[in-house]
């Protein structure tokens, strides 16, 4: 089993794919709601991927996204510095990608 599902799993974090509207020229590939807990994977983006291309983009994106669960529970501080904070979102969701 993919291991960021696994461990959105663990942690209770429902996954889910939705529309999550049109961003222009930027891109929206997911989204991560405290409240549920739950991340939401844009289907506009996924519908667009080869196979190959939408394990990486799934795996990535939970892995993203769970860094930011993982700030929420106090596991991992939050980097003041907001593209400091996504480049360290993205560097931990690579991770995934190596395993």
């Amino acid at each position: 089993m993919n291991k960021a599902i696994a461990l959105a799993r663990t942690y209770g974090v429902s996954i889910r794919f939705a529309d999550l509207g049109d961003w222009g020229l930027d891109e929206l590939r997911s989204e991560y709601d405290p409240s549920v807990p739950e991340i939401r994977l844009n289907v506009r983006i996924a519908e667009q991927l080869a196979p190959q291309e939408l394990g990486d983009f799934v795996t990535m994106a939970i892995g993203h996204e769970l860094y930011h669960h993982r700030e929420r529970l106090g596991e991992i501080v939050v980097i003041a510095d907001r593209v400091a904070r996504e480049r360290a979102a993205n560097d931990y969701a690579r991770k995934f990608l190596e395993t």
